[in-house]
C-alpha cells in the first residue's frame, strides 16, 4: 500500500460519497450501503489482507458526509457472515428482524467491524433495501439495493487499489406505454420505453 496513505483513502472515500450523493438525490432517513474490501484497497486479493486502519480511514471519510445529510450507513459484512449488514438500530423499520452476531476482522470483515465499534447502537440484519451505495473492491452489494439499481459513474474510480462501483436506485416504472411517470422520482430522467 506504499503508494496510498490512510489519509489518501479517507479523502478518496469522502469525495466518492459526496459525488454519489449528489447524483443519487438521497433524502434524510435514506440508507446508503457500503461493501468494502480493505484487502483490495491495499492491493491484495479480497479476504487476504484485512486492515482495520484502512477500514477506519474509509469510515472517517464516509460517515461525516452521510451524517451531515441525515442518511443512514449500512455496512455489508463479508461472505463469512453471508453478507449480513451492520446498521444503527434507529434506522430499522418496524417489524425488522435482527440477527445475533458481532462482526470480527475475519468473520464479517474490517469495515463491518469498524462500523459495529463506532455505531451508537449497532445491530445485524440479513436483508435491507438501500437507496444507494458503493462497492469498494467488488464485494457485490447488489443484493442490498432496492429492485431497480442504476449504475452511477463518478470521477473517483478507486479507493486505494480497490475498484469502486456506485449505484443509486429508483422506483419501478409500471403501466406500459400509456403510463405517465414522475421525473423527480426517477432521478431527473425518464427514458422512452
Amino acid at each position: 500500500m506504499a503508494d496510498f496513505t490512510y489519509e489518501d483513502i479517507r479523502d478518496q472515500a469522502a469525495e466518492a460519497v459526496r459525488e454519489l450523493l449528489e447524483a443519487a438525490g438521497l433524502k434524510k432517513g435514506d440508507t446508503f450501503v457500503v461493501g468494502c474490501s480493505t484487502s483490495e484497497i491495499k492491493g491484495a486479493s479480497i479476504g487476504k489482507g484485512s486492515d482495520l486502519n484502512a477500514a477506519d480511514a474509509v469510515y472517517e471519510g464516509i460517515k461525516p458526509v452521510l451524517d451531515e445529510k441525515g442518511i443512514y450507513l449500512a455496512a455489508q459484512c463479508c461472505e463469512h457472515l453471508n453478507r449480513a449488514l451492520i446498521v444503527e438500530r434507529e434506522s430499522l423499520l418496524p417489524g425488522t428482524e435482527i440477527c445475533n452476531v458481532v462482526p470480527q476482522i475475519h468473520a464479517g470483515g474490517s469495515f463491518a467491524t469498524t462500523c459495529y465499534k463506532h455505531f451508537n447502537d449497532p445491530v445485524a440484519l440479513e436483508h435491507i433495501k438501500a437507496d444507494a451505495g458503493f462497492d469498494i473492491g467488488d464485494t457485490l452489494i447488489g443484493m442490498h439495493l432496492k429492485d431497480v439499481a442504476v449504475p452511477v459513474r463518478i470521477k473517483v474510480k478507486s479507493i486505494g487499489h480497490a475498484h469502486l462501483v456506485c449505484a443509486r436506485t429508483r422506483p419501478k416504472y409500471i403501466g406500459g406505454e400509456r403510463a405517465v411517470y414522475d421525473k423527480e422520482l426517477s432521478g431527473g430522467e425518464i427514458r422512452d420505453l
